[in-house]
């Protein structure tokens, strides 16, 4: 039989001796319990040898009374009850070192961390996220010295369930609401358009309160009593077109405030055939359409109706626009082609014109499109200088012999 391996042992060190000799007051230092004393248990005879008083010698003892009665002196400061204050234990880990007689910190023991810094904290009213003042909260203690609040009108009360009204945030801003004008209140009653009400106030056939009103935009109390007169509802609101001779030199400006102010009673022409009689209402929202260059002159057009407008100004407007043209210089056939299509302005070319010779000094232009100064630069890259420029016609209407400085209205038997 094969013989059998002898098992290894594994010998523990004997344990060292944990009890200390008889009569040594120190123990040994065992595991504290949780939630139980961290200090080992003593029996009587121990806590007598710890607490029996040594002896003292005799050159000790007036420095120990000196020490007594300082003891005696600072006893109030430690409160009554706890014997672990009397005496001066070491400082716990973590904290800071006991202060001596003369108030300076001694230093901590070796091995410990120092404390930490105090934490900041903002000023007493100061918000420590926003860094904002606010108001602090009222305190007794500070009841003495703020002063007595003063005493403020009791608010009515009203049901819990109710909530407050909230006034809109901007009600400071807004004016006040004013009373409506007359002629929407016009509206309102008869269904009218807003022109026609303006026209039977400016007519003077509008009274309000018995006082006839004439004046545009005014405003009425909503229980004002209004009376429109008969004559309001037999008119019918009519929109005119009126043509204008607009004098080349000596007139007024071109600008459209100016150039209105022909349109006058007395600078009617005398020989229009239109029936339309001339009123105050005809000049509100009179626009002028087709513009004039500086120091042209002839037909110009004004409308109150925006379709006219549109034909006249539109981008896409096929009306022609004639031209009378005064010149100087020579011009060659060649010339007179480039005139009627191949010329360029701002590096864009023309579309195709009509230009021809009415006389020997004289030019006419029909044109498709209408640029700035589009015949006097024209002219210059063909070596002419135009001294006069009139505009006789546009679309089917002409000028025919409206003498300048005066105006018609557009017959009933002309279309833009």
């Amino acid at each position: 039989m094969p013989r059998s391996t002898p098992r290894s042992t594994l010998k523990l060190p004997a344990k060292a001796a944990t009890a200390s000799a008889a009569g040594d007051p120190r123990m040994p230092v065992r595991k504290p319990i949780r939630g139980g004393a961290t200090a080992p248990k003593q029996s009587l005879a121990q806590r007598a040898a710890r607490t029996a008083p040594a002896a003292v010698p005799a050159t000790a003892q007036p420095s120990m009374a000196k020490a007594r009665s300082e003891a005696q002196r600072d006893a109030p400061r430690i409160k009554t009850g706890d014997a672990r204050l009397a005496g001066t234990p070491p400082a716990k880990r973590g904290e800071r070192g006991e202060h001596n007689e003369r108030g300076k910190e001694t230093p901590q023991r070796r091995g410990e961390r120092p404390a930490p810094p105090p934490k900041a904290y903002p000023k007493r009213g100061i918000a420590r996220s926003t860094g904002v003042r606010a108001l602090p909260p009222s305190r007794d203690s500070d009841a003495h010295s703020m002063p007595a609040p003063q005493a403020l009108p009791a608010a009515p009360s009203r049901p819990l369930h109710t909530a407050a009204p909230r006034a809109p945030a901007d009600s400071a801003r807004r004016p006040l609401k004013e009373p409506p004008r007359l002629s929407k209140r016009l509206c309102e009653m008869t269904s009218c358009s807003r022109r026609e009400a303006d026209e039977w106030i400016e007519n003077g056939w509008v009274s309000v309160d018995g006082v006839v009103v004439t004046t545009l935009g005014a405003r009425v109390h909503p229980s004002a009593k209004i009376d429109i007169k008969d004559a309001a509802s037999q008119h019918q609101s009519e929109s005119v077109t009126i043509v204008l001779n607009l004098p080349a030199d000596g007139g007024p400006a071109e600008s459209p405030g100016e150039a209105v102010q022909l349109i006058r009673a007395a600078n009617r022409w005398a020989e229009d055939e239109s029936p339309v009689t001339f009123k105050a209402t005809h000049l509100r929202g009179l626009a002028q359409v087709g513009k004039l260059d500086a120091g042209v002159g002839g037909m110009l057009v004004f409308t109150q109706e925006g379709s006219v407008a549109r034909r006249i100004n539109g981008d896409d407007t096929r009306l022609e626009k004639e031209y009378m043209v005064r010149v100087e210089g020579e011009l060659s056939p060649e010339n007179l082609k480039l005139l009627n299509f191949g010329l360029a302005l701002d590096e864009v070319k023309l579309k195709r014109a009509q230009v021809s010779w009415q006389n020997e000094k004289q030019l006419r232009f029909v044109l498709h499109e209408a640029r700035k100064q589009q015949i006097q630069r024209m002219c210059e890259l063909v070596g002419l200088r135009a001294t006069a420029i009139k505009r006789i016609r546009i679309g089917s209407v002409s000028l025919g012999k409206l003498p300048a400085g005066q105006w018609r209205y557009l017959r009933a038997d002309e279309r833009f």
